[in-house]
C-alpha cells in the first residue's frame, strides 16, 4: 500500500515548522510507521540539526535529484529509531537546484517505501513553497496565535487549495495558557473562525522545546512533557485514532503531579 506524504508549511518563519516535523516524523515512527522527512528548504538546511543528525551528512537531495547518488545512500537512519530516515537539503545550493517534476517523482519514490513521508518546506510563497508542495497528499500549515502569523496561514491555505490540496488542517503552536486567560492573545477559536480549516493539535508555549532542539532530541521522546504529550497525540490523529485536544486552560498543581508520574 502507498504511503502518505505530507507538506509541513506557513508563509511566515519561525513559526516552528521544522520542530514539527522532527517530532510528528519521531512521533509516527514510534507508533511503528515507516517515516522518511524531507528538508526541503535548500540552502538553509536546520532539520539534520534539530535530529542531532548533522554529521551523518555524506549525500543530499540535490544529489538524488541530479543522479549522483541512489536515494538509499542520501538516507539517513535515525540512531534512536530504525523507522525514521531523514533525507537533507542541500547547503550550498539554492532552490531552483531542483524542479517541481524532480519532486513530484522523489515523493512518489518515496510513497512506495514509506507508510508517511513528512515534507519540511522553506517559509514563503516561492520556488522553494512550490518545491515543497508538488507531490504531496495532505498540506499541514503551523502558525502561533499572533496577527501576522494567522494571516500569512489564511494566504497559504488559498494557495494550497488552488493546487487542489484540499482540506489543509491547521496546527497551532507557542500557545500561551496565561496570555490566552488574561485575553491578550488569539484562543483557537478565535484562530479557527478566521482560517476555517480543522485544528489537527495545538503545542504549547514550552522551554523543554528549545532546550530538545538545541540537543537534537525531539521532545516527544519525553512523553511527560505537556508538548511531548501533544505532538504524540497529533502523531495518533494523523493515524486515526480518535484523541481530543487537550486543555489549554491554566494547569493545577495537581493535574501537573499526574501528568508527570504518568496517570494523566
Amino acid at each position: 500500500m502507498e504511503g502518505k506524504a505530507i507538506v509541513i508549511t506557513s508563509g511566515k518563519g519561525g513559526v516552528g515548522k521544522t520542530t514539527t516535523t522532527a517530532n510528528l516524523g519521531t512521533a509516527l515512527a514510534m507508533l511503528d510507521k515507516k517515516v522518511c522527512l524531507i528538508d526541503a528548504d535548500i540552502g538553509l538546511r536546520n532539520l539534520d540539526v534539530v535530529l542531532g543528525l548533522e554529521n551523518r551528512i555524506v549525500y543530499d537531495l540535490i544529489d538524488v535529484v541530479e543522479g549522483n547518488c541512489r536515494l538509499e545512500q542520501a538516507m539517513i537512519k535515525d540512531k534512536r529509531n530504525p523507522n525514521l530516515f531523514l533525507l537533507p537539503a542541500a547547503q550550498t545550493r539554492d532552490k531552483d537546484a531542483v524542479s517541481e517534476e524532480q519532486m513530484k517523482n522523489l515523493i512518489k519514490e518515496l510513497k512506495e517505501k514509506m507508510d508517511y513521508v513528512l515534507v519540511d518546506s522553506p517559509a514563503g510563497i516561492e520556488q522553494g513553497f512550490r518545491n515543497a508542495i508538488a507531490g504531496v497528499d495532505l498540506g499541514l500549515i503551523v502558525a502561533t496565535p499572533e496577527v501576522s502569523s494567522v494571516r500569512d496561514a489564511d494566504r497559504i491555505i488559498g494557495l494550497l487549495e488552488a493546487e487542489g490540496l484540499n482540506d489543509p488542517q491547521l496546527l497551532i503552536n507557542r500557545l500561551r495558557r496565561d496570555m490566552v486567560g488574561r485575553g491578550d492573545m488569539m484562543n483557537i477559536d478565535d484562530i479557527v473562525e478566521i482560517l476555517a480549516v480543522e485544528v489537527l493539535g495545538v503545542i504549547p508555549e514550552d522551554e523543554n522545546i528549545v532546550i530538545s532542539t538545541n540537543k537534537g532530541e525531539p521532545i516527544v521522546l519525553k512523553d511527560k512533557t505537556y508538548s511531548g504529550k501533544a505532538f504524540n497525540n497529533i502523531a495518533k490523529r494523523i493515524e486515526g485514532q480518535d484523541i481530543p485536544l487537550m486543555t489549554i486552560e491554566k494547569e493545577s498543581l495537581f493535574n501537573k503531579v499526574k501528568r508527570i508520574v504518568g496517570l494523566s
